[in-house]
């Protein structure tokens, strides 16, 4: 049996982290749209050449800059927590776009037509599902139901 002072502790810290987790998880997410977004309007982000190359239909360089502008809002939005139904709707489009890149150009992001061998922008995309699973989390704790 563990101590009683590690019990309290455990209380303390389980208390803090249930306090603290989702606005610093939304914040956490919205500094990272608002940081890769940033890049992408100034013209220096790595995966600028990826985004040309994927939708290459799309105008370039407006639609990198367009994206950029797109991601600082989510990045705002989640960090000053405004209209956050809104912003995750957003985020969810935003990252429905980066999936689908995937079907655009999947000799981009599988090795050798096999869905199991990712390239490095291929773990770059899959990464993304702990974005949108943290998209939820947030919109499941800090978005309250209409009616």
């Amino acid at each position: 049996m563990p101590p009683r002072w590690f019990a309290t502790l455990d209380r303390l810290l389980v208390s803090e982290m249930h306090r603290w987790g989702i606005p610093l998880l939304r914040i956490a997410l919205g500094l990272v749209f608002l940081w890769f977004g940033a890049l992408k309007i100034f013209g220096a982000s790595p995966v600028a050449e990826l985004v040309r190359s994927t939708y290459a239909f799309l105008p370039y360089p407006w639609f990198l800059v367009l994206l950029g502008v797109w991601e600082v809002v989510i990045g705002i939005g989640l960090i000053l927590k405004f209209a956050l139904r809104f912003t995750l709707a957003l985020l969810w489009l935003q990252m429905a776009g980066t999936f689908a890149a995937a079907l655009f150009e999947p000799s981009l992001f599988f090795r050798a037509g096999n869905m199991l061998l990712l390239t490095t922008e291929g773990e770059f995309v899959l990464k993304n599902l702990v974005l949108v699973a943290s998209g939820i989390v947030i919109g499941g704790y800090e978005v309250r139901p209409r009616g």
